[in-house]
C-alpha cells in the first residue's frame, strides 16, 4: 500500500485477529506476522463481519480490514449493524478507523477535480437496483455535481457504464472531462483523462474510479481541475 494512515496502521499491528476479503488482506500482507487471519471471498460479507464480531465477544482484539475508507462502501456500516443485535452489556467496542479514501486518492492523482460538490455513486447493482442507481445518476447530472463512480464496470456488468455515459451527456458537452484512475495508491496504479463522449473506450474495471467533471471542469497540462470560484 502506497498510503496508509498511521492510526490504521497501528490498529492492524496491535490486532490479534486479522478479518478481511482476501485480496485486502493480501494487500496488507507484510504487517500481519503472528496473527490469525480469517479471510473470505466475494458476497461473504454477512460471514465474514459475523466472524469478527464473534472473535471479539470472545475477547479478542479484531481489526476488519475493509476498502480504503471503511465507512465508504466498506464494512463499518455492516459491522455496526451487527454488533447492536447485542445488549449494551456484552456488545463489543466499535472504533471506525478513517482510511484514504478511492474517491480521494483518485481525485488526487487526477489533479483537482473535487473542488466543487460531487457526487459519489457505485454502479454495483448487487444490493441497489439499476432503476434506483440511475436515478442518481440523472438527478445528479442534471444539478451539475462532479460526479465520482465506484464500481464503474465488471466482466458480469458491461452496459452501465454506457448508459451512465448516455444520461450525463443529456446535460453536459461532449468535451466534458473525465478521469479514470485504476488501482489509485496501489501498485499498478495509472491513470487516463478522456472525455464524456469517448471515456467509456478507456480501460474500465472494478479497480477504476471514473470521476466525471462538472460543466466548469477543464483539463491543463494533464491535470483535471474544477473551479472553486475564486476570481484569480
Amino acid at each position: 500500500m502506497l498510503d496508509m494512515s498511521p492510526r490504521a496502521r497501528e490498529s492492524i499491528e496491535n490486532a490479534d485477529v486479522i478479518v478481511g476479503y482476501n485480496t485486502y488482506v493480501t494487500l496488507v500482507s507484510e504487517l500481519l506476522t503472528n496473527k490469525k487471519i480469517i479471510g473470505t471471498g466475494m458476497m461473504q460479507e454477512i460471514e465474514r463481519c459475523q466472524s469478527a464480531v464473534d472473535q471479539a465477544l470472545a475477547g479478542k482484539n479484531v481489526a476488519v480490514i475493509s476498502s480504503g475508507d471503511p465507512g465508504i462502501y466498506g464494512m463499518a456500516g455492516l459491522i455496526l449493524e451487527l454488533v447492536m443485535k447485542y445488549d449494551s452489556d456484552i456488545r463489543p467496542e466499535v472504533n471506525v478507523i478513517p482510511g484514504i479514501s478511492a474517491v480521494g486518492a483518485s481525485a488526487a492523482i487526477l489533479g483537482a477535480p473535487l473542488m466543487h460538490d460531487f457526487a459519489v455513486i457505485s454502479l454495483s447493482d448487487l444490493l441497489t437496483p439499476w432503476d434506483v442507481i440511475r436515478k442518481r445518476v440523472e438527478m445528479a447530472a442534471e444539478a451539475d455535481f462532479v460526479i465520482a463512480l465506484y464500481n464503474p464496470k465488471s466482466k458480469r456488468r458491461t452496459s452501465q457504464i454506457r448508459e451512465v455515459r448516455e444520461i450525463v451527456l443529456k446535460h453536459r458537452k461532449t468535451s466534458t472531462p473525465v478521469g479514470i484512475v485504476h488501482h489509485a495508491t496501489r501498485e499498478g496504479e495509472n491513470m487516463a483523462i478522456s472525455t464524456l463522449n469517448e471515456f467509456t473506450k478507456e480501460f474500465i474495471d472494478m479497480f477504476s474510479l471514473v470521476i466525471i467533471g462538472n460543466s466548469q471542469t477543464y483539463v491543463q497540462d494533464n491535470r483535471m481541475i474544477t473551479p472553486r470560484g475564486y476570481k484569480l
